[in-house]
């Protein structure tokens, strides 16, 4: 699937990923591949994006909102680390 993360500031990341975990405001949640279609807002938190099976990189993030359209992943963010 892809994954793309915007701040209001900058992309902070665009590619290929086999899943991302995120902090959901009533608990954490994952998206893999061919997710359903889905809109969430996000709590502050790690944000864990599964590169493959077996790599991930962190973010820690100060909320927003996840959308999951067409097999690809839009994460908007107020701010990350």
């Amino acid at each position: 699937m892809q994954l793309e993360v915007l701040t209001p500031e900058k992309k902070l990341y665009t590619g290929e990923v086999y899943g991302v975990q995120l902090p959901g405001i009533d608990g954490s949640f994952e998206i893999l591949d061919k997710h359903a279609p889905l809109i969430a807002a996000l709590g502050k938190g790690k944000m864990k994006v599964l590169t493959d099976k077996n790599n991930a990189e962190f973010f820690t993030i100060a909320g927003g909102f996840v959308e999951m359209l067409n097999n690809t992943a839009t994460v908007l963010i107020e701010g990350a680390e």
